[in-house]
């Protein structure tokens, strides 16, 4: 069966697990979703990631991360940009995610980035999601 929303069931899988304390989750991978763990890693929200060959699509690992009473960095995620209805923004209406405590991923012509490092390199785009 296929999925709608491949974007929607990775922050779903990764908001469960966290939720379950798991250590790891696993996805299929794709190119975006990969872009989006990488941008995970970089902004210190999971431990680290890797992508598994299995002859088929690959599968992304991620390894998420917890403070030391067991709680998980990740509070909250929300898919912002849905199939049906994309949302898109310029470069001076960037959302700011509680304050800027949070982070807004945002697919741009320069790449899967930040809300700050969108702001700083001037250029908007679709919000993906809401990290925080």
């Amino acid at each position: 069966m296929s999925v709608t929303d491949p974007i929607a069931d990775m922050l779903t899988c990764i908001r469960n697990a966290c939720k379950a304390r798991h250590k790891k989750v696993d996805v299929p991978s794709s190119r975006m979703k990969i872009e989006l763990a990488k941008l995970l890693l970089r902004e210190k929200y999971v431990n680290n990631f890797k992508t598994i060959d299995d002859r088929k699509q690959g599968v992304l690992r991620i390894y998420l991360k917890y403070d030391s009473e067991k709680k998980s960095i990740i509070s909250g995620l929300k898919r912002v940009s849905t199939p049906g209805c994309r949302i898109y923004v310029d470069r001076d209406s960037i959302p700011r995610v509680l304050g800027g405590m949070g982070t807004a991923i945002l697919s741009t012509s320069k790449g899967i980035l930040t809300d700050k490092e969108a702001r700083a390199q001037g250029v908007g785009g679709e919000v993906v999601c809401h990290v925080w």
